[in-house]
């Protein structure tokens, strides 16, 4: 049996291979401006975790800096190497992978995670993570919790 060439194989959760653009505006933005643009995004996107919010949209970003989401996604292109939706993915992700090898939230489903870290269904939770980490939410809060046993069991031996 022949082995399925690699452009032709299915990826999981429909993830698609990264194709990169080259726009001749990202370059044209000031850089006074983009540097002003990448401290608002990172303060209001990163530190007030505003990520969490299933319904933070570029347009409502763009509001909140006073400018427009072209200048704001040529600068998350340009100064953070990804688009604004995986820029959102990554700080969900970041805080899923912590609640899912955390004790505390072992009871809690891989859809209460998704549910918590901003993510508006599970597919996209899935599709983001295996995305990011290369396997399930599902696989990966299973061996944190069977790798947290295995160091209790140890600490008590």
């Amino acid at each position: 049996m022949s082995e399925i060439p690699a452009e032709q194989k299915k990826m999981p959760y429909n993830i698609r291979e990264k194709q990169n653009k080259e726009a001749v505006y990202r370059k044209k933005i000031n850089s006074k401006l983009a540097d002003k643009l990448e401290k608002g995004v990172y303060k209001l996107v990163v530190s007030k975790r505003n990520y969490r919010n299933p319904d933070y949209s570029a347009k409502e970003l763009a509001k909140d800096l006073s400018t427009n989401t072209r200048y704001l996604s040529a600068v998350i292109n340009d100064r953070f190497g990804m688009n604004f939706s995986s820029l959102l993915n990554r700080y969900r992700v970041r805080d899923a992978l912590k609640l899912l090898a955390e004790k505390r939230y072992s009871k809690l489903n891989v859809a209460d995670i998704s549910v918590m870290v901003g993510f508006a269904n599970r597919q996209s939770f899935y599709a983001a993570f295996y995305r990011l980490v290369g396997m399930t939410p599902r696989v990966y809060k299973m061996r944190k919790l069977m790798e947290a046993k295995k160091e209790s069991e140890n600490e008590t031996e």
